[in-house]
């Protein structure tokens, strides 16, 4: 799907959060999720920055305390 495509979708469907599916380096599926206006077509590009050190990847729930 192209970026215009994906675009176009999101403005279609007058969502309010997108959510942005990946996996960690160890290969675990994770997401995080966004507001629909914050992508565009350089978030689609360039990708967005979030900080992952609280991910439980890294650290269990109760190790964070």
């Amino acid at each position: 799907m192209t970026i215009k495509k994906v675009l176009s979708e999101i403005k279609k469907g007058d969502y309010e959060y997108v959510d942005m599916r990946f996996t960690d380096p160890r290969g675990k599926l994770q997401h995080v999720t966004v507001m629909a206006s914050e992508v565009d077509e350089g978030f689609l590009k360039s990708g967005w920055m979030f900080d992952g050190s609280v991910s439980y990847t890294h650290l269990r729930a109760h190790e964070t305390r």
